[in-house]
C-alpha cells in the first residue's frame, strides 16, 4: 500500500470519527498508538469520561507525528478541524500564526498556570502573550534504556564517558546480541544525534541546534558529534531501516539487543511489559550530559470551534490536563515527568524521580534545552534540513563526520 493511500485512508477515517461527534465531545488526534502510550492515553480518557464529556479517537500511527501533521493539514483544508490535537514545539506556533487554535486564557488564569509551568515549556503553549495549549507532560531525550542482564554480562557498569560507552557495546557484541536497537527513521537518527551533540557540551548544542551558528554547524566539534554517530550506527543490526521506536524497545526488553538509546516514552514499554527499573533495566543519561536535558513537551492544542458547547468542552479537557493529580497519573504510565512544577514525585519509579529531578536541576542551571530531534529547537524547515544530513551520516553517505559537518552547515543556511 502506497504512503498516498495510508493517509487518504486515514483522513477518511477522521472525517468519519468527527462526523459521529456530539457537542459534549472532544475529537482528539494524536499519534499515541504504541502500548505504552494507548495505556497513559486511556488514562485522560478515563478522566474526561468521568466527567461527562465524550472522546472521539483520530489515532494516525507514526512516533515522530509526521503523519499525524500531515492528516491533520488535510482536515484543516477542509474545514473540518479536531477540537483537540497532540503537537509538539514549533508546530503549535505555526498553526497559531495561522489563527487556527483558540484561546485558554480564561482556564489558565483562574488555575494559575503561569506560576507553575517552566518558562521553556511556555515559549511552545503561548502565542502573542495568549495560552494556546495546554502541556501534558515534559519528555527528555538524552536517555539510555539498558537491559540489566546484558550490562551485567557486559561488565555491570553503566558507562559514564563516551568512552566507557563504546566499551561496553563492544562487550555487548562479542556477546553475540545486538549492542544497539534503534529503528532507521529521521526522527530517531536525530534523537541519537541530539545526545551526541549534548554530550560535547551544552554550549555547543545551543550554538549549533538552537542558534543555528555557522562555525558551531560547520566545525570541528560538530565533525568529532558526526564521527560519533557513524560509529553508533557500527552497532545497530542489519534489519534496523523502518523500524518503529516501541519495536526496537522491545528488543532491549526481549534482550535482544543491548541498550536504545531513546526518550523517556520508551520507559512506557517497558513498564507495559511488567519491567522494573534496577532490577531489569538501568535508565542513565547518554554519558556526558548528565546536568543537562534535551526536552519536547507534548501539548494539546485546541482549535478554534463555533459554539460554547465545544468551547466548554475544550476548557474542561485544558483543566484535566493541568490538573496536578492526573498529570501525576499520567506521567507514571507515560514514563514522562510532570509540565507543572509543583506535582510530588512519590508515585513516580527511580527512573521517574531521577527524570524529575534531572529536569530540575537542569532548569535551575540554564541547561534546558529545546530538541532539535523533535521540533523544540528549530522551525520545521531547519529540523527537515538537519534530518537528511543525520540521516544520511547514519547510512553512511559521507566519508567522514568533517563532510557530514560541512553539509550540514550548507542545508542549514538554504532552509533558514
Amino acid at each position: 500500500m502506497t504512503m498516498m493511500k495510508v493517509l487518504k485512508g486515514s483522513v477518511a477515517a477522521l472525517a468519519l470519527s468527527a462526523s459521529v461527534a456530539s457537542a459534549a465531545d472532544v475529537e482528539v488526534l494524536h499519534w499515541w498508538t504504541s502500548g505504552g502510550e494507548a495505556a497513559a492515553l486511556n488514562v485522560l480518557k478515563e478522566d474526561l469520561q468521568g466527567k461527562g464529556i465524550g472522546w472521539v479517537d483520530m489515532p494516525v500511527a507514526g512516533g515522530g507525528g509526521e503523519a499525524a501533521m500531515t492528516a491533520l493539514r488535510a482536515r484543516v483544508t477542509a474545514s473540518d478541524a479536531p477540537t483537540a490535537v497532540q503537537m509538539l514545539g514549533f508546530d503549535i506556533q505555526d498553526w497559531a500564526a495561522e489563527g487556527a487554535l483558540g484561546n485558554l486564557n480564561e482556564v489558565a488564569a483562574a488555575e494559575g498556570w503561569d506560576a507553575v509551568v517552566p518558562a521553556a515549556l511556555q515559549a511552545f503553549a503561548k502565542y502573542d502573550g495568549n495560552w494556546i495549549s495546554a502541556p501534558v507532560n515534559v519528555h527528555s531525550t538524552n536517555w539510555v534504556w539498558i537491559n540489566k542482564a546484558a550490562l551485567d554480562a557486559a561488565g555491570g557498569k553503566a558507562p559514564t564517558s563516551w568512552e566507557e560507552l563504546v566499551a561496553v557495546l563492544d562487550a555487548m557484541k562479542a556477546n553475540g546480541i545486538t549492542p544497539l536497537g534503534h529503528g532507521g527513521q529521521a526522527w530517531q537518527d536525530a534523537t541519537v544525534f541530539d545526545a551526541v551533540v549534548l554530550s560535547l557540551g551544552g554550549d555547543f548544542y545551543k550554538a549549533s541546534m538552537i542558534d543555528l551558528d555557522a562555525g558551531a554547524l560547520g566545525g570541528a566539534q560538530m565533525a568529532e558529534a558526526f564521527n560519533r554517530l557513524i560509529k553508533l550506527s557500527s552497532y545497530v543490526d542489519a534489519n534496523f531501516s523502518g523500524r518503529d521506536w516501541n519495536l526496537a524497545s522491545a528488543m532491549v526488553i526481549n534482550g535482544e539487543a543491548g541498550m536504545q538509546m531513546m526518550g523517556d516514552w520508551a520507559k512506557g514499554e517497558f513498564l507495559k511489559a511488567g519491567k522494573a527499573p534496577g532490577a531489569d533495566f538501568v535508565c542513565i543519561r547518554f554519558p556526558g550530559t548528565q546536568g543537562s536535558v534535551t526536552f519536547n513537551s507534548d501539548q494539546f492544542a485546541m482549535f478554534g470551534v463555533n459554539s460554547d458547547d465545544k468551547r466548554a468542552a475544550q476548557a474542561q479537557m485544558a483543566s484535566s490536563v493541568m490538573n496536578p493529580g492526573f498529570q501525576s497519573a499520567f506521567n507514571v504510565v507515560k514514563g514522562s515527568v510532570p509540565a507543572r512544577t509543583d506535582v510530588p514525585n512519590d508515585a513516580f519509579d527511580d527512573c521517574g524521580k531521577k527524570g524529575m529531578a534531572d529536569l530540575a536541576e537542569a532548569n535551575s542551571a540554564g541547561n534546558l534545552y529545546g530538541s532539535m530531534a523533535h521540533g523544540h529547537a528549530a522551525p520545521a524547515a531547519v529540523k527537515n534540513a538537519v534530518y537528511d544530513v543525520v540521516t544520511a551520516a547514519f547510512n553512511g553517505q559521507y566519508a567522514d563526520g568533517a563532510a557530514a559537518a560541512a553539509a550540514l552547515a550548507s542545508a542549514v543556511a538554504a532552509a533558514k
